[in-house]
């Protein structure tokens, strides 16, 4: 049997996160070259920040969701094992409450 028409059948995973989620950072995020202005592996986004998803895709070959994050300015792609849902009430980085 064909395992790449196999694979081709596999339901992509459902993202965990939603556009407008408040979401918080498990761990540092660094750059991976998605910011040539900054040095590789410079930090973006410290562990513990507060953000929004702003975009839910998906990335075919791992079959899981990756999320655009706004983190006070900068927007970070980031997966499931990065982030964890915001407590109610926490309030972005930014100050920004509204929501």
């Amino acid at each position: 049997m064909n395992t790449a028409a196999v694979e081709a059948f596999i339901e992509p995973r459902l993202p965990s996160f939603s556009w407008g989620q408040r979401v918080v950072a498990l761990c540092d995020l660094l750059n991976d070259g998605s910011y040539p202005e900054r040095a590789p592996d410079a930090l973006l986004v410290p562990a513990g920040s507060v953000g929004e998803v702003v975009n839910v895709g998906h990335a075919t070959e791992a079959n899981e969701p990756v999320y655009l994050v706004e983190f006070g300015g900068v927007v970070v792609g980031s997966v499931e094992d990065e982030l964890a849902p915001a407590p109610l009430g926490l309030l972005l980085e930014d100050g920004d409450d509204s929501a």
